[in-house]
């Protein structure tokens, strides 16, 4: 089982008072975190392990638990799981929508030397991880004043699409997320080009009923669209199609050709559209005074998408552009957000003494 060593740093154990595993599972990816939990959780090392290679959680875990008994001598028994799922309400299983293994805490806690285990889902751990990054691990795309303590929203786009709305708790004075699986809402089409995607989509991805906003703005979306424009003949191809097609990450080599392949830069266009219009329904529907921020991967390797013209659509409405004007935007930078939210989620709940 291989797995990548990062965020490595020596530490002095009397400087924490306990130590926790925090985890934050995608479809493409599996980050296991070691924190050290002072006053706020601190990450320590990481081990990042390919989701797609993995057949489940426990066997990861256990190679984790191993690599920090042999690297630290710290036995780990306490774990914050977040995942890209839908979350049981009691919080047992997580079922995982892009991969083909779930998450149980019956399960972890047979085949695991845990004693200890919160589920989370994934973006419900990011909107925790909102109160731990600083002002370096954030670019605003829309300045507007932030008004203190209002709701935020928390969007992003990766294997799949988050959302989740984020109120001020005055007791534990920190956001706290409202789960939401807003991303597989019905993408509602504007025109015809539009219209013509979703049909194209339908037949691609062999879908009997709608398409959703996590159609449009994912990995898969990205590479849906593009084949979508290819196949219309519009824009003559580069040497790019050919890598495209031979990639096994095609939506990273669509994004690496977008400035010199007219094909993926009217991807681009569209995939920016659609995210602009996700963003302004997530603000009006919480009314987000308190920031919009886009966070996942494909944001922050194509960040000049959200300039003027994402600005424009995102301000767009008949009735209400005066409100969306008063909403700031940000893009988070921090890739280790989720796992800083699961251990933030952890250290919170153990505060108040939720049997953790």
């Amino acid at each position: 089982m291989q797995f990548e060593i990062k965020n490595y740093r020596e530490f002095n154990r009397k400087d924490f008072r306990y130590f926790l595993l925090a985890g934050d599972i995608g479809g493409t990816n599996t980050r296991l975190g070691l924190f050290g939990i002072g006053d706020n959780p601190q990450l320590l090392t990481s081990l990042h392990f390919k989701s797609q290679e993995l057949t489940s959680l426990p066997s990861a875990i256990n190679k984790a638990i191993e690599f920090f008994y042999k690297t630290y001598k710290l036995n780990l028994t306490k774990a914050s799981i977040a995942a890209a799922g839908p979350v049981s309400a009691d919080r047992e299983k997580i079922h995982i929508t892009n991969v083909k293994w779930g998450i149980s805490k019956s399960d972890l806690l047979k085949k695991t030397g845990l004693r200890k285990i919160l589920l989370l889902n994934d973006f419900e751990a990011v909107g925790y991880g909102i109160n731990t990054i600083s002002t370096k691990d954030v670019k605003t795309i829309k300045r507007a004043k932030k008004m203190p303590n209002a709701p935020i929203v928390l969007i992003g786009a990766g294997t799949g699409l988050g959302k989740t709305t984020l109120i001020f708790d005055i007791h534990s004075q920190s956001y706290a997320p409202i789960p939401s699986e807003s991303g597989h809402n019905d993408f509602p089409a504007e025109n015809g080009k539009e219209f013509k995607i979703i049909n194209f989509i339908r037949k691609r991805e062999n879908l009997k009923n709608f398409v959703s906003f996590e159609h449009f703005l994912s990995g898969h979306g990205l590479i849906d669209i593009y084949y979508f424009l290819r196949k219309s003949g519009r824009f003559k191809q580069t040497m790019c199609a050919q890598e495209i097609d031979s990639s096994k990450s095609r939506a990273e080599i669509i994004s690496k050709c977008r400035k010199a392949d007219e094909t993926c830069k009217e991807t681009f266009n569209i995939f920016r559209d659609a995210y602009a219009r996700f963003a302004r329904s997530c603000a009006l529907d919480s009314l987000a005074y308190g920031g919009v921020y886009i966070t996942g991967k494909i944001a922050v390797n194509n960040r000049e998408i959200f300039g003027s013209k994402f600005i424009k659509s995102f301000k767009q409405n008949y009735k209400l552009s005066y409100l969306l004007k008063r909403i700031p935007i940000f893009l988070i930078l921090n890739y280790n957000i989720g796992m800083l939210g699961a251990a933030f989620a952890y250290h919170i709940q153990k505060k108040k003494s939720l049997a953790l």
